[in-house]
């Protein structure tokens, strides 16, 4: 079957009805044109807008790495990954990505993936210690480019392109433009789609709203905002990892169920919190800006600027995690008396009044429980929930999202029924082996 004709069927697995306005353009440019730069905000759907191309592009039986994807960060390389293998395309994928396993990495690279995704400081290392022939590759996509430059990426990602002879195609990914393109990306003459402004029209519904705090101690101000909300999924953005940890301790104190992420956290740590907040089993996000783009999180009804950044581009991107595609949303900015309004906001946003009396938010009904087997160990979803519904005794609408990850799975239940449900699947195997599985901290 030629790969456009599976395009219908690699649609229907993800969900997706239809192709937006940007991926149906993004599709025939980047196929045609040796150098396309494609520009659209976080959430408008860029990753399957290059993914669709690059398919068409593989070639079946070609020996080697054809097509090279670099990430600026691990998260959005594992998002890249999970969004390719969903379309089972039927070519091989690897993500390498620093604080994964580079013993697991080699070993799968001995065997050469068509699509090979990574970072640009662990793919360098793979090609300096020639665990990657990168004379093969004819593609290359640097994703989320702005983001690579503003992370200090710059030398990392010119030797990658450097020790990549066979380049016929460059695709340059980003939220921003910039006005200049460095030579080191090898990009001249390039075919440009600019989607930023017919994207951001859509984001009509979102509502931005001041909060003011009596003292420049914020944190009070913050748990009578949350209370506020209520039991809603919330962002809550800080301008430094040890913020994101202080404010989310403070909250904790206050009896606000919550948790942090920021680049400093490990890999699995990292992993886990997206997981836990991507299934509702954290409602509260305390997060820095390494949160505001390039993850697979869910849209959020509420975005808080609990620090205001200091670039009106974070700023958007921020806000960029609500209100999209017509949905609503309101961004919410926490300022003291005496804090001068940042130069990107020309008017103050409208003053919001927070109620007098506080009641705590309900914590969410759901808990993670974290299974110690994945895809390698040949356990799915469908593995998953009929063990729980049969050796556990849950019903349909007890089981949440489920995630199932390389050596690691994750399902959120019920909370209520969490303790039960241990104890009778304690001495139980899933397709015949024991697993470890327990609640997630």
């Amino acid at each position: 079957m030629d790969t456009e004709e599976a395009f219908p069927e690699i649609l229907s697995k993800l969900g997706i009805p239809a192709l937006n306005a940007m991926q149906e353009t993004a599709l025939p440019a980047i196929q045609q044109h040796p150098n396309v730069i494609l520009l659209a905000p976080t959430g408008s759907g860029k990753t399957l807008a290059f993914l669709l191309p690059v398919l068409s592009l593989l070639k079946a039986g070609t020996p080697g790495v054809q097509c090279l994807i670099l990430s600026p960060t691990r998260e959005l390389a594992i998002q890249i990954e999970r969004v390719w293998q969903q379309m089972a395309t039927g070519f091989k994928v690897n993500t390498c990505y620093g604080g994964h396993s580079m013993q697991t990495e080699t070993k799968s690279l001995s065997q050469p993936p068509a699509l090979l995704i990574g970072t640009p400081g662990r793919i360098l290392e793979h090609i300096n210690r020639n665990t990657i022939a990168p004379g093969s590759i004819r593609t290359l996509v640097l994703d989320e480019f702005d983001k690579s430059l503003s992370m200090g990426f710059q030398e990392q990602m010119a030797d990658i392109i450097k020790a990549l002879p066979g380049l016929e195609k460059r695709v340059l990914v980003s939220a921003t433009a910039k006005q200049h393109i460095p030579g080191f990306t090898g990009i001249t003459h390039p075919k440009v789609l600019n989607f930023n402004k017919a994207i951001e029209k859509s984001t009509d519904g979102l509502v931005v709203k001041r909060v003011v705090s009596p003292t420049e101690d914020k944190g009070p101000t913050l748990f009578r905002l949350l209370c506020f909300l209520g039991s809603e999924q919330t962002l809550i953005f800080c301008n430094q990892r040890d913020a994101t940890e202080h404010a989310s301790a403070l909250l904790s104190s206050m009896g606000i169920a919550n948790t942090f992420f920021h680049g400093g956290m490990d890999q699995p740590e990292r992993e886990k919190t997206l997981v836990q907040f991507r299934n509702g089993s954290i409602l509260f996000l305390v997060a820095s800006d390494l949160a505001a783009r390039g993850l697979d999180i869910p849209e959020v009804k509420h975005v808080v600027h609990f620090e205001l950044p200091l670039k009106q581009n974070d700023f958007l991107h921020r806000n960029g995690r609500t209100a999209r595609m017509h949905a609503e949303g309101t961004a919410y900015l926490l300022m003291h008396p005496d804090e001068p309004l940042p130069a990107y906001l020309p008017d103050p946003p409208p003053l919001l009044e927070l109620p007098e009396t506080d009641t705590l938010p309900e914590p969410s009904p759901w808990t993670t429980l974290y299974i110690s087997g994945g895809k390698k160990d040949k356990l799915s979803k469908m593995d998953i929930v009929g063990f729980l519904s049969k050796k556990g005794n849950l019903q349909k609408d007890d089981i949440g999202k489920i995630e199932v990850l390389d050596f690691m799975s994750f399902v959120a239940v019920r909370k209520d029924l969490a303790d039960g449900l241990l104890q009778a699947i304690q001495s139980e195997k899933m397709k015949g082996k024991k697993y470890k599985i327990v609640v997630t901290k």
